[in-house]
C-alpha cells in the first residue's frame, strides 16, 4: 500500500494515457467477447452444464458493455484490430480444442488461463483506475472469481482423467500469457499497472487454481515453470 501512495497522480486526460488506454480497453472488451463466445462453445460440449455456462457467458457480455462505457468515459476509441490479434493464439488454440472435442484444453484456456489473466489485470488496475472505470471493474472482478471457480470445480471433478490433457494444454498455452505481458508492459505501465505486479497476481493465482483442482505444490511449481522459461 506504501507504494500507492507514494506514486504520482495520473493524468487521465492526457494523450500518452488515452492512447494507452485506447489498447488496454480494447484488450478488456475483447477479452469479455472471447469469453463469451467460449462459454457458448463450452455449453454444446457440456450439456449437464449448459444453463450454467450460459449465464457464465451472459455475465461476461455485460462485462464487455461496462467497459465500452469505460472507454466512452474517457472519450477513448478502444483500438479493437489491437486487441483481436492480441488474442489470436488463445483464440486458435480454443477453437482447435473445441473442433476436436478437447473439453479439458477449452476449460484450461477460458477457465483458467483467461479468466486469471482477467482477475489479475483487474486486481492491480483498480487501485489506479479512474473513479468511473473503477467501480466497473470492482463489480467485474467478483464475478470473474465465479468463473475461474466454475472450471477448478469442473476439473477438480474430473482430475484423474483430465492430468494429462491439462498438464500438455498448460506446456502448450502458458508460455502464450508471458508473451501477451510482455506485449501489453508498457502499456500497462502508462495506466500505472507495474508488469511485476501482474505477473506476480497471475502466478499466485494461476497456482492456486492448479492447487485446488488437485496438482501438488511440486507439480504446480512445474506447471508455472513452463510459462516463465519462455520470458
Amino acid at each position: 500500500m506504501q507504494q500507492l501512495d507514494i506514486t504520482p497522480a495520473l493524468d487521465y486526460q492526457s494523450e500518452s494515457y488515452k492512447d494507452a488506454y485506447s489498447r488496454i480497453n480494447a484488450i478488456v472488451i475483447e477479452g469479455e467477447q472471447e469469453a463469451f463466445d467460449n462459454y457458448y462453445k463450452l455449453a454444446e460440449l457440456l450439456p449437464d452444464a449448459k444453463d450454467d455456462l450460459l449465464r457464465l457467458a451472459k455475465m461476461e457480455k455485460r462485462h464487455m458493455k461496462g467497459f465500452q462505457a469505460c472507454g466512452k468515459n474517457l472519450s477513448v476509441i478502444a483500438d479493437m484490430e489491437f486487441a483481436q490479434a492480441f488474442f489470436e493464439q488463445l483464440h486458435d488454440n480454443f477453437k482447435q480444442a473445441w473442433d476436436e472435442g478437447k473439453i479439458v484444453t477449452c476449460l484450461l484456456i477460458q477457465s483458467l488461463i483467461i479468466e486469471t489473466f482477467a482477475i489479475s489485470a483487474y486486481n492491480i488496475y483498480i487501485p489506479v483506475a479512474d473513479d468511473f472505470a473503477r467501480k466497473i471493474t470492482e463489480g467485474v472482478v467478483k464475478d470473474e472469481y465465479m468463473h475461474l471457480n466454475f472450471g477448478e470445480e469442473w476439473l477438480k471433478a474430473n482430475f484423474e482423467a483430465s492430468k494429462t490433457e491439462l498438464e500438455e494444454a498448460n506446456r502448450q498455452n502458458l508460455p502464450i500469457v508471458w508473451a501477451m505481458l510482455n506485449q501489453v508492459a508498457d502499456d500497462a505501465n502508462v495506466l500505472g499497472m507495474e508488469k511485476e505486479a501482474l505477473v506476480e497476481d497471475f502466478m499466485i493465482t494461476y497456482g492456486e487454481a492448479l492447487g485446488n483442482i488437485g496438482f501438488s505444490s511440486r507439480e504446480v511449481m512445474k506447471l508455472s515453470a513452463q510459462g516463465l522459461a519462455t520470458v
